[in-house]
């Protein structure tokens, strides 16, 4: 692999972390591409992206993929949370409040 790039980015907590692993692990165990790979980790409230990749397209692809379902897990959480937090007497059937 040619191109390599590290991402780190810090959640306001262990928990959205912890979610944001679980959606991300099936893509990163199995990339729809052989041209780049992932690696991923989570460490207190910090999610840590290794990408290797054949070359700069594939790369860019790859960390454009893994950021944009990074948004979308969190614009999905926060949606959520507001949710349970305007209707108390539905409970979160995940743990994110």
């Amino acid at each position: 692999m040619k191109a390599q790039a590290v991402i780190r980015l810090k959640f306001p907590s262990e928990e959205l972390l912890s979610i944001v692993l679980r959606a991300l692990e099936p893509e990163a165990k199995s990339m729809p591409t052989p041209r780049s790979r992932v690696q991923i980790a989570g460490r207190s409230n910090e999610l840590t992206l290794k990408f290797e990749a054949k070359d700069t397209s594939a790369l860019r692809a790859a960390i454009n993929s893994y950021l944009h379902w990074i948004a979308l897990i969190n614009e999905t959480c926060s949606v959520l949370q507001q949710y349970f937090e305007e209707n108390p007497r539905r409970s979160c059937p995940v743990g994110i409040i």
